[in-house]
């Protein structure tokens, strides 16, 4: 085989790569939202009261959220194709139980499992993508892929879940991810390098891996306390101080240990720590759009559960569109100093233009056009912002630097996700008692209120992102130049092997 022949074998195994971690990526994210339009319905068969329903979700975050770092961690210790197929296989494993639950306890496991093995595939399947693509070119398509999966992923969770709850049963929202995870093994096993390790094992940082995870459960458990109990409640503050004092001593253990689980100079890096607010940010931001669009679209509107994932389609359109022109032709030119603060601004006007819905809203006429807006926002933050986070990390450390990324964008779920809803929730209520007597109308009426009341803040959080990107993102020269710099340590560091497995050999 000549030296062209072996290049362009070796380009197309990296593509077949980049299916498999994207299929792998997409069962991760579209769990967290296809989940949700089954609840009702497996509420009715299992029979478990409103106040129970919540923890089907909360079980998932925060087993995923606490043990995201670890997760990570862990596959740059054990080998990233291991750590892949036994996220998996137990991912699939632990999803078929949820399909097979009998009973509530049964399907909150199984959530919780779902989790667990979530933060081991999450992390390491962007570290497998970060390890594969080292030439600049290649490596911006390629994360143009997964950045659009990373933001098109709950839109098409919703309209999965309409069709199979509507179609056929809550229970194969759950058995689904059977079938992916088993295309995914396979291209796994035949497609992602096996890199064997030269040199000493490094050892995992057992006191920063309890501070890290305690903390994030803390702070997770938290923000979900106070969807549920509200902020007077104590665990909530209880949790979210002790999360504050966890992670103090995280920081101030992680300057001292001899094999940290996050060396500091990763986050502290100017572009990767933008990056990781900007994600952060993008996450938060989002929620509003599929948790408080859907209510107005299936609510106060009254579409059917697969009308309301129909609904998302053109926003994921255009969101690949500009995922895949970003990362191709506009991060390379202008760098994501330009990039994410116009893709934050973008953002901002989407949901200030929500505001404007009302009863009298059509779809085409005034969801489609900020929709559509949303996704092309997403699709400029989210790769450059991905690509961006994950460039220049030493290969020993990809994993951890890749579960950053998961870790910004759940925490910034969690944490929207009890603000808005405290938002709302309040708004509602001062609506109706300034609105006396409380007919059917009004009550419709106070809910488009409180909605609006998220699009504004959402907007707002999107505005202040725009400023912070702009302010710590370094030029485009400088991203290039690292780019180019990892690419040329990375093929270095395949040289090194080649010679160290071949003198091993020999002798």
């Amino acid at each position: 085989m000549s030296e062209k022949t072996a290049v362009a074998a070796a380009s197309t195994r990296r593509w077949f790569t980049l299916a498999t971690v994207a299929l792998a990526q997409l069962m991760v994210v579209l769990d967290a939202t296809v989940v949700n339009i089954a609840l009702p319905a497996a509420q009715a068969d299992l029979g478990f009261s409103n106040g129970d329903r919540q923890w089907v979700v909360t079980a998932y975050s925060l087993a995923f959220g606490s043990l995201l770092l670890l997760g990570g961690r862990m596959s740059d210790l054990i080998g990233r194709k291991r750590a892949f197929i036994i996220g998996l296989i137990g991912f699939a494993g632990a999803s078929a139980l949820g399909g097979a639950a009998d009973s509530f306890g049964t399907l909150v496991a199984a959530r919780a499992l779902q989790g667990v093995f979530g933060a081991l595939l999450a992390p390491t399947a962007l570290a497998v993508l970060t390890t594969t693509f080292t030439i600049p070119k290649e490596r911006s398509r390629a994360f143009g892929v997964f950045g659009a999966i990373a933001g098109a992923g709950g839109a098409v969770g919703l309209l999965l879940g309409g069709y199979l709850t509507q179609d056929f049963s809550w229970r194969w929202n759950l058995y689904i991810n059977v079938f992916f995870a088993i295309l995914a093994v396979i291209g796994a096993i035949i497609f992602v390098p096996s890199q064997k390790r030269i040199g000493e094992r490094p050892k995992l940082d057992v006191p920063g891996t309890i501070l890290a995870s305690a903390g994030l459960f803390s702070l997770v458990y938290g923000f979900s306390n106070a969807e549920l109990n509200g902020w007077g409640d104590f665990w909530t503050w209880g949790m979210l101080v002790a999360s504050g004092i966890l992670f103090i001593a995280f920081v101030l253990w992680q300057q001292r240990a001899k094999h940290p689980l996050l060396p500091l100079p990763i986050v502290l890096n100017r572009n990767r720590g933008a990056s990781y607010l900007s994600i952060f940010v993008a996450g938060s931001g989002m929620f509003a759009v599929f948790l408080f669009l859907t209510y107005f679209l299936q609510t106060s509107l009254g579409f059917s559960p697969i009308t309301t994932g129909l609904s998302f389609l053109p926003m994921i359109g255009c969101l690949v569109l500009a995922a895949q022109l970003g990362t191709n032709i506009f991060v390379p030119r202008f760098g994501p100093k330009v990039l994410v603060p116009i893709g934050m601004l973008m953002a901002s006007g989407a949901l200030a233009w929500m505001t404007q819905l009302n009863l009298s809203s059509t779809y085409a006429a005034n969801i489609l056009p900020p929709l559509m807006l949303m996704g092309l926002a997403m699709g400029t933050i989210m790769p450059a912002s991905i690509q961006t986070a994950t460039l220049g990390v030493d290969r020993q450390f990809a994993g951890v630097a890749s579960a950053m990324v998961n870790t910004s964008q759940q925490v910034g779920g969690s944490i929207s996700t009890a603000l808005l809803n405290t938002l709302v929730a309040t708004s509602v209520t001062g609506y109706l008692a300034a609105n006396l007597p409380t007919t059917p109308a009004v009550a419709a009426q106070a809910a488009v209120h409180g909605y609006t009341i998220a699009y504004w803040c959402a907007s707002g959080a999107f505005f202040a992102g725009a400023i912070m990107a702009a302010l710590l993102f370094k030029r485009k020269a400088t991203i290039q130049a690292t780019a180019h710099a990892a690419h040329a340590a990375a093929e270095q560091h395949r040289e090194n092997d080649a010679a160290a497995a071949t003198a091993s050999a020999n002798a």
